[in-house]
């Protein structure tokens, strides 16, 4: 039950971080064509899962309950592009250079695929 309050906490946390940060960056930026909070998020994310990261594999500073809040808690609640960006660096570090290209294709093909679908059955119903 600890996991699922950690988890269920950092999620909260990052999903308002997302929030903020995103209608912070609309209102500074002010240009509505381009999602400059979403792209703000999601590298800034990735910078933040690089370096936590790094930290944990270097110095071991983090316990499973604090990797548990702040990987899949704060930082899946506030961008899963983080986590995908990560995921796909370890593969490639790992040599698994197969499975890091099919996990990028796939999560990209799949989820533009996947979106298109909703929108398309939605409009029909």
């Amino acid at each position: 039950m600890l996991t699922v309050f950690l988890v269920g906490v950092g999620g909260f946390l990052g999903a308002v971080l997302r929030y903020a940060i995103g209608g912070w960056a609309h209102r500074i930026l002010d240009n509505p064509w381009f999602p400059y909070g979403t792209l703000i998020v999601n590298v800034s994310g990735c910078l933040l899962i690089g370096f936590l990261s790094g930290l944990a594999e270097a110095r071991s500073v983090f316990g499973h309950e604090a990797r548990l809040f702040l990987f899949i808690g704060v930082l899946g609640g506030f961008t899963t592009f983080s986590s995908f960006a990560y995921e796909t660096f370890s593969l490639s570090r790992d040599a698994e250079y197969l499975a890091a290209a099919i996990n990028i294709f796939a999560q990209l093909t799949l989820g533009l695929v996947g979106v298109w679908i909703g929108n398309s059955s939605a409009r029909f119903m």
